[in-house]
């Protein structure tokens, strides 16, 4: 037992780069005995939480720690975000970056502080976890804990959802990861489907030496595709250039791919090595090594798996035959490029479990459900 065990909880602000980086490091103690957890890379967090952020033009946030005694127990974030409450019209609050010990204070302690922050700012509800917001980390897995997360989907402990159950959260909505052997054979359906009205559509990688006018035409087919799905914000010009400089870096250009009809785009997807794969042992660390580590992980070995984090068809294609065709095939377009880089596993996260169009069509492929993620509400 901790000297720390039996004293007085404490919930503080986070108003310093001392206190952020303890609000960085605090999962460590949470997870020292979860052999599948990945240490997130600190610089990651450094500049997500940093006010050049382009997600901070259109949010605001406060975080707090948790202590007993001198020792961080417990962690939280809240967030209001201006383009969730024009888009959903509904005055509703996140909180996020939940970590936190097993003791149901802990957890009532920092969920009512998150709430009381958003209340004093007239939200009327709160939602989460989201970290920070529906288009980065999103949901609270409560199914798949014996397989290390994704990059970019979150990890936690069992007993979460039911510290968070405890303080009158409901589930508002689940979130499915689905994974695929990249060798899968394509349902006879699909192929025959695809040769009917293949021939207006054309496949192809991303052009690097029009990078800026690719991403341009990713952003676009994402927030026309995604527009009506729930929780939908679009992704800003800002954040849309934040992340082509990641995609840049990270994602060879045979791993993005579009769709055109007539020439003109109408699907895309971007398929990302899981860096989570290569970097447990860098415990949250590029320096002094971890990067020329990372980068030959990344350039020379190459992670044995990817996980689609971006895919759409524009709404004018949705629900008809070719809608169907260009979703298959975009995947299975990027699906033969990874395979080339020896990639043996997919994981397509996050999909909404009522979406029964696409469920249906990832399971005809022989996808199964891998993990399972849970959006919590409260009225406040």
């Amino acid at each position: 037992m901790s000297c720390n065990d039996n004293k007085p909880l404490t919930i503080k602000p986070v108003t310093g780069r001392y206190t952020q980086r303890r609000f960085f490091k605090m999962p460590w103690s949470i997870y020292q005995d979860d052999p599948v957890w990945v240490p997130p890379l600190i610089m990651d967090l450094e500049h997500q939480f940093a006010p050049e952020n382009p997600y901070f033009a259109h949010a605001w946030m406060q975080s707090w720690l948790a202590f007993r005694g001198t020792q961080a127990v417990g962690r939280i974030s809240a967030q209001i975000d201006r383009l969730h409450l024009e888009y959903q019209h509904e005055q509703c609050g996140f909180f996020g970056m939940l970590e936190a010990e097993d003791r149901s204070e802990t957890f009532a302690a920092l969920l009512n502080t998150a709430q009381a922050w958003l209340q004093a700012q007239g939200m009327k509800s709160i939602m989460g976890p989201f970290n920070l917001s529906i288009n980065q980390e999103c949901g609270l897995l409560t199914s798949g804990f014996e397989s290390p997360p994704y990059i970019m989907m979150g990890h936690a402990k069992p007993y979460y959802s039911r510290r968070i159950s405890e303080q009158g959260y409901s589930p508002r909505k689940e979130l499915l990861a689905y994974t695929v052997r990249t060798d899968f054979t394509p349902p006879r359906a699909m192929l025959a489907l695809t040769r009917r009205v293949k021939k207006n559509i054309h496949i192809r990688p991303l052009n690097r030496s029009r990078f800026n006018e690719e991403l341009q035409i990713i952003g676009d087919i994402f927030n026309d595709a995604w527009s009506e799905n729930w929780g939908f914000i679009p992704l800003t010009k800002a954040e849309l250039e934040a992340m082509g400089k990641d995609l840049k870096l990270l994602v060879d250009k045979q791993f993005i791919q579009i769709a055109e009809v007539d020439g003109q785009p109408a699907a895309m997807i971007v398929a990302l090595p899981n860096i989570n794969e290569i970097i447990t042992d860098l415990n949250g660390r590029l320096l002094p090594l971890g990067w020329l580590k990372l980068l030959w992980r990344l350039k020379v070995k190459h992670p044995k798996t990817v996980r689609i984090a971006l895919m759409g068809v524009k709404k004018q294609y949705q629900h008809q035959l070719i809608g169907a065709a260009l979703a298959f095939l975009v995947i299975d377009a990027v699906r033969h490029r990874v395979i080339k880089k020896g990639v043996t596993d997919v994981e397509m996260s996050w999909i909404l479990e009522d979406n029964r169009e696409m469920r249906k069509f990832l399971e005809a492929a022989g996808s199964r459900i891998s993990k399972r993620y849970t959006i919590y509400h409260k009225e406040i």
